[in-house]
């Protein structure tokens, strides 16, 4: 079946209101539009609330997406699209989600998660209300959702964290980011293969040619379907497995960052720079290496 293209809700004041401010806060350009409160459009997604009722009216190819993570869980407050399991069902049927945290920060390591998902399994995460975790700003929510996830019925996972002064040989010996990742993912996936070895398939967010991750797997004798996909966090299993690797992340930034006794930032900052500069006086360029990915163009400025 296709996905839904459009979806209709009644809305109370004070949900119009939480509406705006979150089209606001997910960078919606805002336009006029009779009989409307607002209207407003990212991509090919329109969101507009009409002033009887109110009543919200989502139209777009992301409609189904943008209901189910957004729409329901932040405004309506309960699950009332009720066919994801119709339009979706690749979501509710055995397989692994990976995805990965840490990839664009200087500080801390690379991490890579994997989650085995079924139909009950995937049920139990949307009722915990797990999302991708690009999509939650809360160290305290990241933490909650990933302890949810431990404790999901019949849940199977793998955290591999490659720490800096690691994933600085291994770098080196690559040469490749998009080979590494693939390394890291088919590591994960073996490893769940071991807690789940029916499992037909594996899903992740598209980073490189998936035959990279298959190639690894079958030399090592794991055969499985191996699909990648852009938008894949709206999976359950990715999703699940993209909170399970921040948590991871975030974690080792806080305890690694009491070390050296400088909070250590994420992203590629001018805040991370100035901490990075500082780590540097202290322990020598040299030093970085066990906090930070030494490829980074910020490491060469710093040399």
């Amino acid at each position: 079946m296709t996905p839904p293209t459009t979806y209709t809700a009644p809305l109370d004041s004070g949900q119009a209101k939480a509406l705006k401010q979150l089209l606001e806060r997910e960078n919606f350009n805002f336009s006029e539009k009779p009989y409307a409160l607002f209207s407003a459009a990212r991509g090919k997604l329109n969101v507009t609330v009409y002033e009887k009722g109110p009543k919200v009216l989502v139209q777009g190819k992301d409609t189904g997406d943008f209901v189910q993570f957004y729409l329901e869980p932040e405004i309506l407050g309960e699950a009332k699209m009720g066919y994801e399991e119709v339009y979706y069902p690749d979501r509710y049927t055995p397989h692994f989600g990976i995805d990965e945290s840490g990839k664009g920060d200087f500080f801390g390591p690379l991490v890579i998660a994997g989650v085995y998902v079924d139909g009950d399994i995937a049920r139990s995460l949307a009722e915990a209300g797990i999302q991708d975790s690009k999509r939650i700003t809360s160290d305290a929510r990241i933490r909650a959702l990933a302890s949810a996830i431990r404790k999901t019925r019949g849940i199977a996972y793998d955290v591999l964290t490659i720490k800096p002064a690691r994933y600085n040989e291994m770098y080196a010996e690559i040469g490749n980011l998009n080979r590494l990742l693939a390394w890291g993912h088919a590591r994960v996936i073996e490893n769940l293969c071991e807690k789940r070895p029916d499992c037909p398939r594996a899903l992740s967010d598209q980073f490189a040619n998936p035959r990279e991750i298959e190639r690894v797997l079958k030399a090592k004798g794991r055969r499985l379907e191996m699909e990648q996909r852009t938008k894949a966090e709206s999976d359950p299993a990715v999703a699940a497995a993209s909170i399970l690797a921040r948590e991871s992340f975030i974690d080792w930034l806080r305890d690694h960052g009491e070390t050296p006794g400088i909070p250590l930032p994420r992203g590629v900052s001018s805040e991370v720079k100035a901490a990075a500069a500082r780590i540097a006086a202290a322990r020598g360029v040299a030093g970085l290496a066990g906090y930070c990915k030494m490829h980074f163009k910020t490491a060469s400025e710093l040399k």
